[in-house]
């Protein structure tokens, strides 16, 4: 990595963690604001029969315990196609987990609940940021990373991948406002978090890479 990119890689990584730091202030001091509850009311106005499945299974693969065996298998499959520095960077995804609890905890925001939301998906843990978003964008971002980057993969098999994966990403902050687990600010946090972590992943990753050449 030259130093124009390093550079730039910095500047992304404080204008980020700067965000995240700032937005976690605001919900600290305004656990709830109208620009939450409005998003929510403008969301869940299209729940249906037909949505509500779709946005339920879009959530359900981040979901305990079939989130940890989703990165265990991948990060397998990666190890028996002899992709073992792949392998060992996709259980860093496990650590997104842990991340976001350690700041629900911290800020101990309450989920949203009736007669604010309509709840679809009743949970236990605090609100922010959103776990799933920070999941998702650490997990199917990296695979987008490594699909983009490692060329002994077939391209069509790449290219479903990383289509999916982009879906996923930008369907997951949806579907939690739309289920009425999180609130919009949830979802942002959880994104900017996530970004945050897999910008750090992606880096080491090619720092390791680099040095294998």
């Amino acid at each position: 990595m030259n130093k124009q990119r390093k550079l730039i890689l910095i500047s992304l990584l404080i204008s980020g963690l700067l965000a995240f730091v700032l937005l976690t202030v605001f919900i600290v001091y305004m656990p709830l604001s109208s620009l939450d509850k409005n998003f929510s009311i403008a969301i869940q106005s299209y729940q249906g029969p037909i949505l509500d499945p779709i946005m339920k299974f879009i959530s359900f693969i981040g979901v305990m315990p079939y989130s940890l065996i989703m990165v265990l298998l991948t990060a397998l499959l990666f190890f028996l196609f002899k992709l073992k520095r792949e392998a060992v960077f996709t259980l860093s995804a496990l650590f997104a987990g842990v991340a976001s609890t350690v700041v629900k905890i911290l800020v101990d925001r309450p989920r949203p609940a009736a007669p604010l939301v309509h709840v679809l998906e009743k949970t236990v843990q605090q609100s922010f940021p959103s776990g799933h978003v920070n999941f998702y964008v650490v997990f199917f971002g990296f695979l987008i990373v490594m699909m983009y980057h490692v060329k002994t993969i077939p391209f069509i098999l790449r290219a479903m991948v990383i289509t999916i994966c982009i879906l996923l990403i930008l369907l997951i902050p949806i579907s939690r406002v739309y289920q009425g687990a999180h609130w919009f600010t949830d979802v942002i946090g959880g994104s900017l978090l996530g970004s945050l972590l897999l910008s750090a992943n992606s880096y080491f990753y090619f720092k390791v890479k680099a040095q294998e050449i």
